[in-house]
C-alpha cells in the first residue's frame, strides 16, 4: 500500500505537523508513566485500525523494556493478568474515549472515577490529551492510508 499523501513534503502539512508531534513530545515529557502511554497508544491504534501507530508504539515499547507478552495481552487487557489496576482503568478510559459514538453518552462517571482513583490531575491530563492525541493521529494515517511495517524506534522523537 502507497500512502496518499506525504505529509511531511507538505508545507502547510508539515507545519502543523511540527506542532503536532511538540504536543506527542510534551506528553511523552509529561508524569504519566511511559509504560501507561505507549499501553494507551497502542490499544486506542488497534480499535482504529491504524497499522502505522500499531507499527509504532509495539516497537517503541518494546525498545523501552515492554514485555511481548504484555504487548500481544492489550488487545485483550480485561482477560489478562499482566496489566496493574492503574494500566487497567487507563486502558478503559482509552476505549471509551475513542469509542464515544458507541457509548452515545461520552465516558460514563464510573470509568472516570477508576483512572481518577489511580491517577493525579496532572497524569489525568495527559491521559485524556494522549488519547485525543492518538485518535487523531489514527484519523490522519487512516485517511491518507500511511502504511505500517517500517518504523524504526525513534524516528519521530
Amino acid at each position: 500500500m502507497d500512502a496518499r499523501l506525504n505529509l511531511f513534503a507538505s508545507p502547510t502539512a508539515g507545519k502543523a505537523l511540527k506542532h503536532f508531534m511538540a504536543a506527542g513530545k510534551a506528553l511523552k515529557d509529561s508524569p504519566l508513566p511511559a509504560a501507561t502511554q505507549e499501553l494507551v497508544s497502542l490499544r486506542v491504534s488497534q480499535i482504529n485500525g491504524c497499522a502505522v501507530c500499531i507499527d509504532m508504539h509495539t516497537k517503541e515499547a518494546g525498545a523501552a523494556g515492554e514485555s511481548a507478552v504484555r504487548l500481544h495481552l492489550v488487545a485483550a487487557w480485561r482477560e489478562a493478568t499482566v496489566f496493574t489496576e492503574a494500566e487497567r482503568a487507563a486502558l478503559e478510559l482509552a476505549e471509551q474515549g475513542t469509542r464515544t459514538a458507541d457509548g452515545a453518552g461520552g465516558v460514563p462517571d464510573e470509568v472516570w472515577a477508576r483512572a481518577a482513583k489511580h491517577y493525579d490531575e496532572e497524569q489525568l491530563n495527559a491521559l485524556v490529551l494522549l488519547i485525543a492525541l492518538m485518535n487523531t493521529a489514527n484519523r490522519i494515517n487512516l485517511i491518507t492510508q500511511q502504511p505500517g511495517g517500517s518504523y524504526e524506534v525513534g524516528q519521530f522523537h
